[in-house]
């Protein structure tokens, strides 16, 4: 069991609770010294890949970690560092760009169906289908394309994918898959530096989108849809965690720390095998040493 320093309390979001962003803080605070954020980081580390492990070997459940957050709220490096120690063998990250013109033929859980982590796995979405209810909820436009039946209200449709995905997840749920997931909270001003050094650094102006600073302008209309989607969708077995993203080092270390917690929670052990077993295994073993 590793030492965890983070309460997941604190960053969880209730369900149907109402939240305001600017009200929740967004850097690490006094809370924790970056050399203990990064100690943390390293023993959640090895922390994961002991419960990967005994993930895998058990095969019966699974992982769904989901990641949101503002353009360069550290999406990416998050899913660098905290999965960094993870065996590559069992997990894989996928990253949801604007849907292709066949997914647009479905209706928009489809599309995540194709990437949930089979029994033993984990399965890590940079944006996800949580995108249909923030960026679409931002570009009502999106969804002229999806060629949708005949809705009343633009609110009702938002009202009726809240539950559509709460009902998606449940799913997951009974059949063995976890589902956390995270939302990296980034202020503006931070948001402003990183797309700053993307313009001004050679090393990192293959990250800038020109398109992000048009998406900056419409902070306030993020924020709002954000501050509908969470409460409406976090539930006890699948709840939404608002981790104060500013602090980059803050940020990895307490994501690692509540996936590692989970994990351990889960109580995987390594299959066991038959006494008859046990005996061929001794008797194989002794003829490999007296080869």
């Amino acid at each position: 069991m590793s030492n965890h320093r983070f309460d997941e309390r604190k960053f969880r979001i209730k369900e149907g609770e109402s939240i305001k962003l600017r009200n929740i803080s967004t850097s690490a605070g006094d809370e924790l010294a970056k050399k203990q954020g990064v100690d943390a980081l390293t023993v959640d580390n090895a922390a994961l890949q002991e419960s990967q492990n005994r993930l895998f070997a058990a095969g019966q459940q699974s992982l769904l970690i989901v990641l949101q957050g503002m353009d360069a709220s550290g999406k990416d490096g998050t899913v660098r560092h905290v999965i960094s120690g993870v065996n590559p063998q069992g997990c894989r990250i996928y990253g949801f760009r604007a849907p292709n013109s066949e997914e647009l033929q479905h209706h928009f859980l489809w599309r995540p169906m194709r990437f949930l982590p089979a029994r033993g796995m984990i399965s890590i979405f940079n944006r996800s289908y949580y995108e249909e209810v923030i960026v679409v909820r931002v570009h009502p436009e999106f969804l002229s394309p999806q060629n949708l039946p005949p809705y009343k209200k633009l609110s009702d449709l938002w009202l009726r994918r809240y539950e559509e995905i709460r009902v998606f997840e449940q799913v997951l749920l009974n059949s063995g898959t976890s589902v956390l997931k995270f939302f990296l909270h980034v202020s503006k001003d931070e948001q402003k530096a990183r797309m700053l050094e993307r313009l001004t650094q050679p090393s990192k102006r293959w990250k800038f989108n020109e398109n992000d600073l048009e998406e900056r302008k419409l902070w306030d209309k993020y924020e709002q849809a954000i501050e509908d989607a969470l409460p409406a969708t976090s539930t006890k077995s699948a709840p939404w965690y608002v981790i104060p993203a500013d602090d980059k080092w803050y940020a990895r270390a307490a994501i690692a720390d509540i996936i590692a917690a989970h994990l351990e929670s889960l109580g995987l052990e390594y299959p066991k095998v038959s006494e008859e077993d046990e005996a061929k295994f001794a008797l194989l073993a002794e003829q490999l040493k007296n080869e």
